[in-house]
This record gives structure tokens, sequence and C-alpha cells, in this order.
């Protein structure tokens, strides 16, 4: 069982920068894939980054160049720096953790709305 939790998400002009920060706390964090999804009112939920275990990454062509996965496995964190943000970016942030064969968790949620 692992339990997250976001931070980070708030109010930002459009060009501005937010930094979303992910705890997990229960099974062992560094054999799962970490990633970030987001979903917008009226949208289906989409990847935004993801980090495996070994540090690969992936992100949505819609946010390469303004948003950065990372993960530090000594604190259990995953965090997104996003930059440039654009009012399309406006959704609420999911933070996830998968590992196979059939372990996916999800946490909470966090709003960010870049809004001039």
């Amino acid at each position: 069982q692992v339990q997250l939790v976001e931070s980070g998400g708030g109010l930002v002009q459009p060009g501005g920068s937010l930094r979303l920060s992910c705890a997990a706390s229960g099974s062992i964090f560094s054999s799962y894939a970490m990633g970030w999804y987001r979903q917008a009112p009226g949208k289906q939920r989409e990847l935004v980054a993801s980090i495996t275990s070994g540090g690969i990454t992936n992100y949505a062509d819609s946010v390469k160049g303004r948003f950065t996965i990372s993960r530090d496995n000594a604190k259990n964190t995953v965090l997104l720096q996003m930059n440039s943000l654009k009012p399309e970016d406006t959704a609420v942030y999911y933070c996830n953790a998968a590992r196979l064969p059939n372990r996916n968790y999800w946490g909470q949620g966090t709003q960010v709305t870049v809004s001039s």
C-alpha cells in the first residue's frame, strides 16, 4: 500500500512557475514508477510527466521544455517543476505510483490555476 499526498498548487500568472511535490509513504517507494497527471474541467485525465524507478523520464508534448519531473528516493518524494506556465495548464494535478503487475495508487490532487 502506498499513500500519496500532493502539495504546491495554487494561483499563478501566465509565464510564472510552480513546483508540485508528492510525498509517498508505505511500501517501497524506489520500486515504483511515478507520474504526474492532470485533469481540466470537462476533459479526461492525461499524463503530464513520468519517471521510472531507474530515473527515465517521459513528458507530454505540451509540457516538454517547460516542466521537469524528478524523484528523491531517500526522501520518498517526486517533484514537478513547472515553468513558463500557460492558462491551458490549469487543472487538478494528481500524483500516481505504479508497479507491475497490478499496483496503482493516486493522490487526492492539487489545483493549479494559471490566470492573470
